[in-house]
């Protein structure tokens, strides 16, 4: 049975911080109304900043299915809704044909009936589901096009998918739709204005901290310290592509296999792979660059005391 939705913003907060996700109250409460107005919510945000990961805290703490539909430059409604099974429908035309006194209007009514329907993410999403309302999550939307972003309306607007040889499909209980942007392109006024919308911006140091200790619990005390600075200061930098949470993470678990217990610019320098994904930018951090980022952390450290 899937748990009951949370009652307030406070029991919304306690629900994230069970599955070990730090957020800011104005998440909590955003996300809160998004469930309690059965609105769908639109995070956006630069990649790794943990707006996927939302939902998944959702499915896992609510106790309801997970339907992801990863979006893609050239995503079709074949694949993101439904496609018609044609081999299982020519293979029953054929044996119709064998068996002879084939009843066409009978014969055309079956090929077109739920058995050969292949569901896809949202259709599947509409469907009934034995464990509730399923958590749809339509990932990185700004990697598709214009086209099916409009189709998106139908579904966000009434929950319901038109096939045009079977019906209409509506949900009896809508699902809880969590859909991600990288913002790589402007997603359209009409779909947002369907949606509640937040910014998911990277951590403050206080909660970055907060989250490298639940996710990677065995990092030395000071090495989190001053990765986390680190990297706070490094999302300063004028790079291409920042480091987003995720890849902090990577890092943590990548220092301690190495047993590290401070930074040092070496350390920094061979292992910057697992941090930046830019040959551009693991260059200008190279050598005398990590030293300078390394040499301000510690400084600044020692000046907090």
């Amino acid at each position: 049975m899937p748990a009951p939705l949370p009652a307030s913003i406070d029991e919304t907060a306690a629900l994230l911080a069970k599955a070990d996700y730090v957020a800011g109250r104005d998440l909590a409460t955003v996300l809160f109304l998004a469930l309690r107005m059965g609105r769908p919510l639109f995070l956006e945000g630069e990649a790794g900043v943990g707006k996927t990961e939302i939902a998944k805290v959702l499915s896992a703490t609510l106790g309801r299915p997970l339907i992801r539909l990863q979006c893609y430059e050239g995503l079709d409604i074949a694949s993101a809704v439904y496609e018609w099974n044609t081999m299982a429908q020519m293979i029953e035309i054929r044996l119709a044909e064998a068996g002879g006194g084939v009843d066409r209007a009978s014969l055309s009514s079956d090929l077109f009936s739920e058995r050969f329907l292949i569901a896809r993410p949202i259709l599947e999403a509409v469907r009934p589901q034995a464990g509730g309302a399923p958590i749809l999550l339509i990932d990185e939307l700004d990697r598709t096009d214009e086209a099916f972003e409009a189709y998106l309306l139908e579904v966000l607007s009434d929950f319901q998918v038109t096939i045009p040889e079977f019906g209409t499909v509506k949900a009896e209980s809508p699902p809880i739709v969590v859909i991600t942007s990288n913002r790589t392109r402007e997603i359209h006024d009409a779909l947002k204005r369907r949606c509640l919308y937040h910014w998911v911006d990277y951590p403050s140091a206080e909660n970055e901290l907060e989250i490298l200790r639940r996710k990677v619990p065995h990092v030395p005390a000071k090495l989190s310290r001053e990765l986390v600075g680190f990297v706070q200061a490094l999302r300063r930098e004028d790079l291409f592509k920042s480091p987003g949470v995720a890849e902090m993470l990577d890092w943590a678990t990548a220092l301690t296999e190495l047993d590290a217990v401070a930074l040092d610019p070496a350390l920094v320098s061979d292992t910057l792979g697992v941090l930046l994904k830019y040959q551009d930018d693991i260059a200008r951090l190279s050598g005398s660059q990590a030293k300078r980022l390394i040499d301000s952390v510690k400084a600044g450290a020692q000046a907090h005391g």
